[in-house]
């Protein structure tokens, strides 16, 4: 039955005896929440459930919008039917509300967690990330600096108050070239919509990354390998329909509060990521670009430490801490340029990289 508020009964109550009656025993409730980080105490009279609340607030920050200027796989692409990590979140959250609404799960929690998976991806994706690891002392993994961004960056400095469960879910859901579904459940998510949106994550990207591949001329439909195409298809729709459609049946087959994939499905997403790693990511032409990113934020993240934060005012930049001693210590200036750095976007790290470091025409103007 469709949700139908009675008028004179508080609305967020009506909300929350829906959600309870229509949703799944494994399901995620809003009245069951932890909480956030700190309490507020107009929530309660709002008619927006928590997880609405926090998949609005993301959705609404300058953190998320930036998403649609940072690399995917292709370096800053001109293509326009390119994906960025703007479209990968976008297609990340479609398949899990799918997988979620298919489960009788909390589809405004999975969204929100979809949603802010990626908000801490750095500028030229991996090739960033990879970079400021290194360059940090204490590493850099964009899935802790996304939790970093909604804590305590974005808003201001204020950050967003997610909900536990949204927090949880995105510090949980990166894998790397690690187990899919790993045996050690201390690294899932500890609801099931978090955890579905880790494995929404791959069957986004193993596709996408794939479908790009193709329209970048790396490859074509035919080099796929065979093994691949005879389980989940030659098309995109077909590839995304048979990896979502698999883990649903087996789930609801399972009906044990665990996610399910079987054995087929789970070794041909893996296949299928290796020959990416292999035919994709690691492609000479690809890689080169890979580099020459990582020689922009090396110079970038060594002119900050040095010179203070930098910047762009229209045309020009503004230098702060021009001499760089207004550092109070060097842990505190590595965390300020760290996180100035994974903020870029593409065409603003370019851009700040050829004001500070490129030679300009005189001109009377620069006297």
């Amino acid at each position: 039955m469709p949700f139908v508020p009675v008028v004179g009964t508080s609305i967020r109550r009506q909300l929350e005896d829906h959600e309870e009656a229509s949703l799944s025993p494994y399901a995620a409730l809003n009245k069951h929440s932890r909480g956030r980080r700190a309490e507020e105490p107009n929530e309660q009279s709002d008619i927006r459930m928590p997880f609405q609340r926090d998949r609005d607030r993301i959705t609404h920050s300058k953190t998320f919008r930036r998403l649609k200027h940072k690399t995917q796989v292709f370096l800053a692409p001109t293509g326009d039917h390119y994906r960025t990590r703007l479209t990968h979140v976008l297609e990340v959250s479609q398949i899990a509300r799918t997988i979620a609404a298919a489960l009788c799960l909390n589809e405004s929690l999975t969204e929100a967690i979809a949603l802010a998976h990626d908000l801490g991806h750095t500028p030229f994706g991996h090739a960033g990330e990879a970079t400021l690891n290194e360059l940090h002392p204490t590493g850099f993994r964009h899935y802790v600096h996304s939790l970093r961004v909604v804590d305590f960056l974005e808003n201001k400095g204020q950050g967003l108050n997610l909900t536990f469960e949204v927090r949880n879910g995105i510090i949980r859901h990166s894998k790397g070239k690690g187990d899919i579904i790993p045996k050690d459940s201390s690294k899932l998510a500890i609801t099931l919509e978090g955890q579905i949106v880790r494995l929404a994550d791959i069957i986004a990207y193993v596709n996408h990354d794939l479908d790009d591949a193709m329209r970048a001329g790396i490859l074509e439909a035919e080099d796929v390998p065979k093994a691949i195409r005879s389980v989940v298809g030659d098309r995109h729709s077909m590839r995304i329909g048979a990896m979502v459609r698999d883990l649903i049946v087996e789930t609801l087959a399972a009906d044990d509060g665990k996610l399910h994939i079987s054995e087929k499905i789970l070794e041909t997403i893996t296949q299928l990521r290796a020959f990416l790693y292999d035919n994709v990511y690691r492609y000479y032409r690809v890689h080169s670009e890979f580099e020459k990113a990582q020689h922009i934020i090396r110079d970038l993240y060594d002119y900050f430490l040095n010179h203070g934060l930098v910047r762009l005012q229209g045309s020009e930049f503004n230098a702060h801490n021009d001499t760089g001693q207004s550092w109070p210590d060097e842990k505190t200036a590595h965390r300020k340029v760290c996180d100035f750095i994974a903020g870029m976007t593409d065409h603003y790290a370019l851009d700040l990289y050829e004001q500070i470091f490129l030679p300009k025409p005189w001109s009377t103007r620069l006297r």
